[in-house]
């Protein structure tokens, strides 16, 4: 690929990032604007920037990686990444927004009355935002390498400046512009080459790359039980993930948040018939990418492996202007999400605190994402799951739906998940992914059970401390509100 292509892309997309971003400055005023656009964000908007900050690294570089090295083995993933919007759909997407909270840990004080609870859910929430930012860092600096031939860490600290210059302007309302903008040409980036190289494979009639199977061996044990444990940190962490929650307080009321996730549903399931495409076109003409150690590159250099030529260049210039894209999109959510609770806990909530947490909030995982080796994006990703599906979602699920949920409850089950699930992480982080047990892999099909035996059976042991206000929060969450906009709706 040529440098200056891949370099004229990535200022491109930055620049247009900034832009939109200055844009959203404009009309933002108020607390409310930088922390929830003042709650009115429509359906059709907000699920176009809750596609734009969901599909990250891991979704635009990592899916078609993935089926590239495992075949069919790897689809759990994308079925995984929508599947858990029926969740959110189902169980969580009204209720949070009929809370009235901010962000997550303002939903567990409101719900529980207790201020240690709070504490405890910002640092969980915290640590699952500084998890999941890393990857989209490593996934910048290794398009940047592939792409230009730049340092890496050119890369990671050029995402981490743009995201830091539009979420510093504008906050949520700014971003809401931002992310919708990235989804589309997010889709457009992948499909637009996709299309073109099947028209060019069909036109010069290309044969197929003759290749042993790229499949790892591993027993039936290990393979069923790899599946359902991915399946489930994919479809419970969902529910925890805080740069989606806290969009889901942006809707004028519950209903528009229902709307708002089956139009996410729809658009995940359209975006990832792409890097499946992309990662099965790989397999039949390009496996030595995955003998090289690229995968998570084929998306990047699979144009100017099947097409080439002038041709070849643009649509590889639009592959990397989506790459980062999706970096941009995905850790600008992060970064306001955590913005929000860093500020709220200790710079006081106002606008001037949330810009010092953004700081903050994005300047830490910059230093790990420099500091450490980037793993399969989309299996990197996969733990965060995890970690968040072991920790937050029994609290949220169990929050909105069980009247017995206690402070001490809930303490225990987030440390005891944050616990396991965080040891299973390091434990086979240590051991590298040959040695590691392949319970220790993937551990949610054994901490998420954990977290919520351990987060019922400690509410019930503690069932005096069911807080006195329990009654009238839980009216809130599930009784339907009439739709009142007291501000001018984003379009």
């Amino acid at each position: 690929m040529n440098p200056a292509v891949g370099l004229f892309a990535f200022v491109a997309v930055s620049l247009a990032t900034a832009a939109i971003g200055f844009y959203g400055l404009r009309i933002s005023r108020t607390t409310g604007d930088f922390y929830v656009a003042s709650r009115t964000v429509r359906p059709w908007w907000n699920a176009s920037a809750i596609g734009g900050e969901y599909l990250s690294a891991a979704s635009f570089l990592g899916v078609a990686g993935l089926i590239l090295l495992s075949g069919t083995d790897a689809l759990w993933f994308p079925l995984g990444y929508t599947a858990g919007y029926l969740m959110l759909l189902l169980f969580v997407a009204a209720p949070l927004r009929r809370s009235g909270a901010y962000t997550i840990p303002d939903f567990t004080e409101a719900r529980l009355d207790s201020k240690m609870v709070r504490r405890v859910t910002s640092l969980v929430v915290v640590a699952v935002g500084w998890l999941y930012i890393v990857p989209q860092l490593h996934g910048a600096a290794l398009t940047i390498r592939i792409t230009t031939g730049l340092p890496s860490w050119i890369g990671s600290t050029a995402v981490v400046l743009v995201v830091c210059l539009t979420v510093v302007a504008g906050g949520m309302r700014s971003i809401t512009f931002v992310q919708a903008f990235q989804y589309w040409l997010k889709l457009t980036a992948l499909a637009v080459p996709v299309v073109f190289i099947l028209l060019a494979l069909t036109a010069n009639d290309t044969a197929p790359v003759a290749a042993l199977p790229i499949n790892p061996t591993e027993t039936a044990t290990a393979g069923v039980y790899h599946n359902v444990s991915l399946l489930v940190a994919l479809l419970f962490g969902t529910l925890g993930l805080p740069h989606v929650l806290v969009r889901f307080y942006t809707n004028p009321d519950g209903q528009s948040a229902r709307r708002t996730t089956l139009i996410v549903l729809g658009l995940l399931s359209v975006f990832y018939l792409f890097p499946t495409l992309a990662g099965a076109l790989g397999r039949i003409y390009a496996p030595e990418l995955a003998r090289s150690g690229q995968a998570d590159a084929l998306v990047l250099l699979l144009p100017g492996k099947l097409v080439g030529g002038p041709a070849g260049d643009l649509l590889s210039a639009l592959v990397v202007a989506g790459a980062f894209a999706a970096f941009l999109s995905t850790t600008s959510g992060l970064v306001v999400s955590l913005s929000g609770v860093i500020s709220q806990d200790l710079f006081g909530g106002s606008v001037r605190g949330f810009r010092l947490a953004a700081l903050l909030a994005a300047v830490v995982p910059l230093g790990f994402a420099l500091t450490t080796d980037s793993l399969a994006l989309a299996g990197s990703v996969g733990l965060v799951f995890a970690f968040t599906a072991s920790t937050i979602c029994p609290v949220l699920l169990l929050g909105i739906w069980w009247r017995g949920l206690t402070d001490a409850g809930a303490i225990a089950g987030m440390v005891t998940g944050g616990v396991l699930c965080g040891g299973a992480m390091v434990a086979g982080t240590v051991l590298g992914a040959s040695a590691a047990p392949f319970w220790l892999a993937q551990p949610a099909a054994w901490t998420v059970p954990a977290a919520f035996a351990v987060t019922v059976g400690v509410s019930v042991a503690t069932k005096g401390r069911v807080p006195a206000s329990v009654n009238r929060v839980m009216s809130r969450l599930h009784v339907p509100e009439r739709p009142v906009v007291t501000e001018r709706q984003l379009p």
